[in-house]
């Protein structure tokens, strides 16, 4: 089995998306539905204290518990909030895209910093490649075989409008890298090697299309826990928490808001991306209306009873 060692990995590269792999969109008339046996509502707690934060393992404290989505936002979950929300009239369907309003960020004007005014603002785009959610006159549905998928195509806008329905929020990126690395000072999520089958991303054999017959971005939240689907072996690929793909499958927008710059940060990487990009450290940027095949989110919440 190829693994990929900690000394193999290419420090300090900064990544955009545009310079990712751009991988052929598929999968219009469904895909075959493959339970993971993994609990979608499920949350992970983690306790407060210091962690090993970034590629240099500086020491750093959160102080305060917080629970997480043990796996991605789906898109079942999504379309389910989208029911809620417009019923609710927090968001509405203009021309098949979704928007929501938004009260802008303080602006300072610094060097190509974009101003975000007041507003609404794009949550999703429905019909566009990619999308794998629908609205007809049965309302939301998600396209056959894509429920347990993570949802992708949305935008930071949109991410942090479900979060904030809820009562929840997008992790901070120090809440993120503490639920993806523990407090120890690992490489990925799960150590210091990575599988081509641990996790989904660029080098892992062409995974999607062994599974589904032609190259699918994304394979469902959990996928990667160690069971065998048709034949094929999964290696584990959780987190110190109990997490999964907080490396790999997508992008997951995270909630600060700098205030020198407009940009909002990523993690995890994604299918289109090699190993370095799957470190717990590796982060991404893009403005908030961006939005991608490769971008998804969680959520976090204070600890419940």
């Amino acid at each position: 089995m190829k693994r990929i060692t900690a000394a193999a990995i290419i420090l300090g590269l900064s990544v955009l998306i545009s310079c990712s792999p751009a991988p052929k969109e598929g999968g219009s008339e469904g895909i075959p539905y493959i339970d993971t046996g993994v609990d979608t509502e499920a949350w992970a707690l983690v306790p407060a204290g210091e962690f090993f934060a970034s590629q240099h393992s500086h020491e750093t404290m959160v102080d305060y518990d917080y629970e997480i989505m043990i796996t991605d936002l789906t898109n079942a979950q999504y379309a389910k909030y989208l029911t809620e929300a417009l019923e609710a009239g927090s968001i509405k369907l203009v021309d098949n895209r979704i928007l929501g309003y938004y009260p802008g960020d303080e602006f300072h004007g610094y060097n190509h910093e974009v101003e975000i005014t007041a507003g609404d603002k794009l949550h999703m785009p429905l019909g566009e490649p990619g999308c794998r959610i629908r609205y007809d006159e049965d309302g939301f549905t998600v396209e056959k075989g894509f429920s347990n998928h993570p949802v992708v195509m949305v935008t930071w806008f949109g991410a942090k409008a479900c979060a904030d329905f809820y009562g929840y929020r997008l992790p901070s990126e120090i809440e993120w890298e503490k639920a993806a690395r523990g407090t120890d000072e690992r490489v990925y999520p799960w150590g210091d090697e990575l599988a081509h089958d641990q996790a989904n991303y660029y080098s892992n054999r062409n995974l999607t299309e062994k599974l589904f017959g032609e190259f699918i971005p994304t394979t469902p939240v959990g996928y990667y826990n160690g069971n065998t689907y048709n034949g094929r072996k999964t290696t584990e690929g959780k987190s110190p928490y109990g997490l999964y793909d907080m490396a790999g499958n997508v992008w997951q927008w995270t909630g600060d808001i700098y205030h020198y710059q407009h940009l909002r940060y990523m993690r995890g990487g994604s299918s289109a991306n090699y190993e370095y990009n799957l470190t717990v450290w590796m982060r991404n940027s893009a403005s908030p209306d961006h939005y991608g095949i490769n971008i998804g989110f969680r959520c976090v919440r204070d600890p419940q009873d």
